[in-house]
């Protein structure tokens, strides 16, 4: 089976690059999968016709034609597309991305995971992975967090992790947020156990993946 896998940002692409081979099995044995990183989320354009230049990379705005591509393509047997939920009501959210694929004239199997509020919540879901990567990280930033909830997920990271937490990176600014996520990603992923971790969130994904292996086989 291949799997095409588009994510909103690269620091996504980075934790899922170390994430894959350990749900999916090693790439090639049997089954294939590319990941595709995109600048930002954007939004559903209407009438599903893109309003921004494909070259902008923005992942909602082009994902109709982008779906419509894949239709048409070959060896492509699903499309898996991962995006932060933001402050979004999930189960609207959901529904209106199920009827963009509804409304195209072809598409993929297409399925959609949201990383509640942040993937950063896929890293809290993971305490001992957090402790091994970082083992100075101040607990009591920690101690409040409820799991997937909308609560500002990346900032609760920051300030168990980061001198100053999130208050001193917002102060510096671009591209420190950036730079971080992917020290993140790069830190955190490789210790990520995905069978403990206690993101409900992850664990669609990480079974959701698993299930179309299954219905293909």
């Amino acid at each position: 089976m291949h799997i095409e896998i588009l994510v909103e940002d690269s620091s996504g692409e980075r934790l899922l690059d170390c994430l894959l081979p350990r749900i999916l099995g090693e790439q090639g044995q049997p089954h294939t999968w590319r990941l595709h990183a995109y600048k930002g989320i954007s939004r559903i354009p209407r009438g599903l016709k893109a309003s921004t230049d494909p070259a902008k990379r923005m992942l909602l705005d082009q994902l109709p034609r982008i779906l419509r591509g894949y239709a048409k393509t070959p060896g492509i047997d699903a499309v898996v597309v991962v995006l932060d939920s933001d402050r979004r009501d999930c189960v609207a959210f959901l529904t209106e991305l199920n009827a963009l694929v509804n409304g195209l004239e072809q598409a993929p199997r297409t399925l959609f995971r949201l990383a509640i509020e942040e993937v950063e919540a896929w890293y809290l879901g993971d305490r001992a992975a957090l402790a091994a990567a970082y083992p100075s990280a101040r607990q009591r930033a920690l101690d409040n967090y409820v799991q997937d909830s909308i609560c500002g997920t990346w900032e609760v990271l920051a300030d168990a992790v980061y001198p100053g937490g999130a208050a001193a990176i917002k102060k510096a600014g671009w591209p420190l947020p950036g730079q971080l996520k992917h020290e993140w990603a790069d830190k955190i992923g490789p210790e990520m156990d995905i069978e403990r971790n206690a993101s409900p969130s992850f664990c669609k994904l990480r079974d959701g993946l698993r299930r179309l292996i299954r219905e293909a086989a």
